[in-house]
């Protein structure tokens, strides 16, 4: 919090007649039937109209034929189940690989990547001949580090396999590096990390050369051990400059540890939400084991997508060019919400947030005990936010603080007045548990 709270030497009379003041305020809010839904990170219509050219592409020019297979509109299989040869090479560019046999391409979604790459390590084991995450020794459980606050979804695919979650505190160059090297380097049933490596989900914060190099020098007890590198804002810069991240993998690599990661990304806020496409960055090695499971499971993904991407992006520096015109769209936002927090919570000393370079998120830290009664007073007044203790495994903010904040959906004009209704739901909810 910066400064002094400006509500800790009021009297009860004085935060009454405060409290009155923002109730008489936070009803006109709720008198102008407010309706802004900004519980997840979605692109606004004007940024999925970007890529309204890649559905007027036209394919025949390609012959139908990748590289590396005949015509891509068949099953091409084996050959493709790791996707088009040009989509290996264009996402190999994007995430940092030296070729593209450590590229394997899939659907619309990488988190149905990641899912299904934990559940078969969960099955099978992470590698020919370990020992499957589900059978190890006694009543032990496999476990997971949690970089905090972080991403929902990642919690949940833990929650649902069973598999116990560690909260590790993020720091402002990235996760806690002691603590993951207590947990890492002395306990086998750790099993791995998640990283949201750049812009993380919610606090925008990317990870330090320092970070990124212990990561890669880990020394693991449990030989299975994988960090899962979800580089989902990997291009998402809100500035000209944008944060800079050192390729993990070429440090692995530096230190032959290269087994040690998963990397993924997808287009999906690029081009299409549901209409993108995903992929996986690994050691040839790992991509071979993660193939040959995935052989039961399909023949082949979508590879008429994934050619209509690498004709439409093209390369590394189409894919700049695209995210450009999503900065130019999306900056305004940022900042409508940014301006409208410093303004309502600016040297109250009562909050935090943060104003990232990049990703789909701001941080808003409440005080304790107030995010969850912040969120419903929002709620009450027409403002859907991420429920508090989402970024949380088990859903448990041990402070009750976070609020992710959303900024992309909405137009420019509703986020300020959005921002001027949370600022005061934070007061009426600070005031009421000071009171009560």
């Amino acid at each position: 919090m910066e400064g002094e709270n400006i509500y800790s030497k009021l009297t009860k009379d004085q935060l009454s007649k405060e409290r009155q003041k923002l109730s008489a305020e936070y009803e006109q809010f709720k008198a102008k039937g407010l309706k802004l839904n900004m519980t997840r990170g979605v692109p606004c219509k004007q940024q999925l109209d970007l890529s309204n050219g890649m559905l007027k592409l036209d394919l025949e020019q390609t012959g139908y034929t990748a590289k590396d297979m005949g015509d891509f509109r068949n099953y091409c299989s084996p050959g493709g189940l790791m996707g088009t040869f040009e989509a290996r090479e264009f996402f190999g560019e994007l995430m940092g690989a030296d070729s593209a046999a450590e590229v394997m391409v899939g659907g619309n979604s990488s988190l149905c990547l990641m899912h299904d790459t934990m559940t078969r390590s969960f099955i099978y084991g992470a590698f020919a001949q370990s020992q499957p995450w589900h059978t190890l020794e006694g009543d032990k459980k496999a476990k997971f580090l949690c970089p905090v606050p972080g991403y929902d979804r990642h919690f949940a695919i833990c929650e649902n396999l069973g598999i116990e979650m560690i909260n590790v505190k993020m720091t402002p160059g990235g996760p806690d590096m002691d603590e993951v090297e207590k947990w890492v380097n002395s306990d086998a049933s750790v099993k791995g990390i998640w990283c949201v490596p750049k812009y993380s989900n919610p606090d925008g914060i990317t990870y330090s050369d320092e970070v990124v190099k212990r990561l890669a020098n880990l020394s693991p007890a449990a030989a299975d051990f994988r960090i899962y590198w979800d580089n989902a804002y990997i291009v998402h810069d809100l500035t000209e400059s944008g944060d800079e991240l050192l390729n993990i993998f070429a440090e692995l690599k530096k230190n032959k540890k290269e087994d040690m990661i998963y990397m993924f990304a997808s287009t999906s806020k690029i081009t299409f939400c549901g209409g993108g496409v995903a992929a996986i960055c690994a050691s040839e090695k790992n991509i071979k084991y993660l193939s040959s499971k995935a052989f039961v499971q399909m023949i082949c993904p979508d590879k008429i997508n994934q050619m209509r991407h690498v004709l439409f992006l093209k390369d590394k520096e189409g894919v700049k060019a695209q995210m450009k015109r999503h900065q130019k769209i999306i900056k305004p936002k940022f900042d409508a919400v940014i301006d409208g927090l410093e303004e309502g919570l600016g040297n109250t000393g009562l909050a935090r947030w943060t104003n990232p370079n990049g990703g789909y998120f701001i941080s808003l830290y409440a005080p304790e005990n107030c995010a969850k009664h912040t969120v419903a007073l929002a709620a009450e007044a027409g403002l859907e936010l991420t429920p508090a203790g989402a970024t949380y495994p088990y859903k448990k903010d041990p402070h009750d603080s976070n609020i992710r904040i959303s900024p992309t959906l909405p137009p420019a004009e509703d986020l300020s007045r959005a921002a001027k209704l949370l600022c005061i739901c934070v007061k009426l909810a600070y005031i009421e548990k000071l009171i009560n």
